[in-house]
């Protein structure tokens, strides 16, 4: 058998913004034995998750489970809710809103690109007034759907999902409103209820610290009513069965039993540290971050501080710089993998992800390898990012520290 090596001494450094990396205790509770899933105890497991689901994503509403990525969840978002033909407000905040244009164009409806012109819609959020003012001029409601990213992967960036939802209220349109929290879920703060969204979308492999394999609709009884009426064709993404049988911990089809264990043993550790402590931490480490960022003298990808993203930061490289090349000598020399730049902004930044299982020295190696593979680039620096994240850790601390032994 083809033996392929891709682990030399040490640690290997994971810093991309998803997948994350996946903590030993994941990795064990993913690897107890197989059960029937059509037995009392799965039945138990999946009564258990679905509850604990639900905390993360501050509803009350069901939470459908895929055994699939987050594009499948997209795609059952659209399909559940929406018609061949049917308008869709869409806003450009980066590669992952784009690629959810393109899906909603192959399903057969109709999307409109809202948007700052040119790389500037890359390095900002979603601008509410650009929304209320479109559903205003839309007075015969037209409209079917608005949908946007809350953590924009590819730029980090965070848009404002509650000002998103009082544009739409301001509006008095009676559009649904999407969000794509596959990156932010249980890394930022997230409220399905409270700020009124009707199809939340999601996935494990960011800041629920699973591997790649399971996603997620939180749905509002608003979307369910409009599923009803839906007519683009859907089955295996359709709502009304799974959701029937989740009230006894079931699925109407075989689902990934061992992630489903790691997922319980996830919810057990974010809820067991606390959702607001897990959101502190974050943003914690997206400072310190940043600090190196500045202190680098380089430029941060999102253009507005008030929407930085806890879950990674995005760098931006000087004028005629590679950053793709910049990355490729900092894996092969230091072991650390740091996200691409996507579509606009491809070979112009690097990202960094601090997201997930993730403390104050996890954050420290990434930097330390950052700035090594920096200087060893040529990249001309104003000065040290790993003492400057040093002592923003330092002076920011987390919580009190751990006692000594007797």
């Amino acid at each position: 058998m083809l033996k392929l090596d891709f682990h030399p001494a040490g640690r290997h450094f994971l810093q991309i913004p998803g997948p994350s990396p996946v903590p030993d205790r994941i990795l064990r509770a993913m690897s107890y034995p197989t059960i029937d899933h059509r037995g009392p105890e799965f039945g138990a497991l999946g009564l258990s998750v679905l509850d604990g689901i639900k905390k993360i994503f501050k509803t009350a509403q069901p939470v459908v489970i895929y055994p699939a990525s987050g594009t499948g969840a997209w795609e059952a978002a659209l399909t559940n809710t929406l018609s061949p033909g049917d308008t869709v407000l869409m806003y450009e905040t980066g590669h992952f809103a784009t690629l959810w244009k393109k899906m909603a164009e192959s399903l057969g409806l109709k999307p409109e690109f809202l948007g700052l012109p040119g790389i500037e819609g890359w390095r900002r959020g979603v601008q509410a007034d650009q929304i209320e003012a479109r559903l205003r001029a839309d007075a015969g409601h037209t409209i079917k759907a608005v949908c946007v990213v809350h953590n924009e992967t590819s730029t980090g960036v965070t848009s404002d999902i509650a000002a998103v939802r009082r544009a739409i209220d301001a509006a008095a349109h009676p559009a649904l409103l999407m969000v794509d929290t596959i990156s932010g879920l249980a890394s930022a703060d997230y409220r399905h209820d409270e700020w009124g969204v009707d199809v939340t979308v999601s996935g494990s492999q960011k800041g629920l610290m699973l591997p790649p394999g399971i996603s997620f609709n939180a749905v509002s009884q608003k979307a369910i009513a409009a599923s009803r009426e839906a007519k683009l064709p859907r089955a295996f993404w359709a709502w009304t069965e799974i959701i029937d049988m989740n009230q006894q911990g079931y699925w109407p089809y075989t689902p990934n039993t061992n992630l489903l264990y790691g997922l319980a043993e996830a919810l057990d550790m974010i809820l067991g540290e606390g959702l607001d402590n897990v959101f502190a931490r974050h943003q914690r480490l997206a400072a310190a971050c940043r600090a190196a960022v500045q202190a680098w003298g380089l430029e941060i990808q999102c253009a507005d501080p008030a929407v930085y993203s806890p879950v990674l930061t995005g760098v931006m490289m000087p004028d005629g710089v590679d950053a793709d090349a910049v990355r490729k000598l900092i894996y092969e020399r230091f072991d650390l993998s740091l996200g691409t730049g996507l579509g606009k902004v491809k070979g112009r930044m690097f990202r960094i992800g601090h997201l997930g299982d993730c403390n104050d020295l996890t954050l420290m190696a990434a930097l330390t390898g950052c700035e090594m593979g920096l200087r060893l680039a040529g990249v001309p620096l104003a000065g040290t990012g790993v003492g400057a994240a040093m002592e923003y850790l330092t002076e920011h601390v987390a919580r009190p520290a751990l006692k000594a032994a007797a």
